[in-house]
């Protein structure tokens, strides 16, 4: 299965990551605050890799294999299912 990202844009409330495998992957902006507070230009800076998405100015990763797992900043408390 290829995950490779092609495109990423941002809407005001989500992330939208097309794989090169015809997918495109939707999650809120909410499931990352560091994009959620980012200015347009900021959220627009990035690199593409083979394993996901990267912000130098941000400090922010994503892996495509964690997009595609449901999971997102590690770094904050999110609800869990019971």
């Amino acid at each position: 299965m290829c995950m490779l990202p092609k495109t990423v844009r941002m809407d005001d409330n989500n992330l939208w990551v097309e794989l090169h495998d015809g997918r495109t992957v939707g999650v809120p902006l909410a499931w990352f605050p560091r994009l959620l507070a980012a200015t347009p230009e900021q959220r627009n800076d990035f690199e593409l890799s083979p394993r996901g998405i990267h912000w130098d100015l941000l400090d922010e990763d994503i892996a495509i294999a964690g997009l595609l797992a449901g999971v997102g900043d590690m770094t904050t408390h999110r609800c869990k299912a019971a």
